[in-house]
């Protein structure tokens, strides 16, 4: 079972999803205090890939109240915890291809934290509106098969 901490709102908007990731976060103490107290955005987040490593980037997790003294930076760069081979994978398409790695949600699996990482390229002004016609069009289809039933 799995607890949502916060999903990034406009990423299945942005983005063509094409793969998805499980990742967990190299975090401090007071970071998974406050992860649990659900203080934490990955809007503007994404990961790059850092000497044969994976980093989240521009993740902000607050200051958990209690720690005071051994507190942690609020929007420091973040180790993700990935397979070699995963990483060369993702390596080879951020780097030939274009695609973007984007963190979808970050969650509590088993009590460990974990990103759901999202391999993906950028639309285009086109692509948005394309989606938006398919979803009005599909909208209408679905009220014509409710009326003639």
């Amino acid at each position: 079972m799995e607890k949502v901490v916060c999903t990034h709102p406009r990423a299945k908007r942005d983005y063509d999803i094409e793969e998805n990731y499980e990742a967990g976060i190299e975090l401090k103490g007071s970071e998974v205090k406050s992860l649990r107290a659900n203080q934490a955005s990955i809007k503007e987040s994404f990961a790059i890939i850092r000497d044969g490593e994976v980093f989240l980037i521009n993740s902000y997790i607050a200051p958990y109240e209690q720690a005071n003294l051994f507190n942690h930076e609020p929007r420091r760069d973040r180790k993700l915890l990935l397979n070699k081979r995963e990483i060369n994978r993702l390596m080879g398409k951020t780097l030939i291809r274009g695609y973007t790695l984007i963190p979808l949600k970050v969650y509590f699996k088993k009590g460990k934290a974990k990103v759901d990482l999202a391999l993906g390229k950028g639309k285009k002004a086109h692509d948005h509106r394309d989606d938006i016609k398919k979803r009005e069009a599909d909208r209408e289809m679905e009220k014509a098969m409710k009326r003639r039933y």
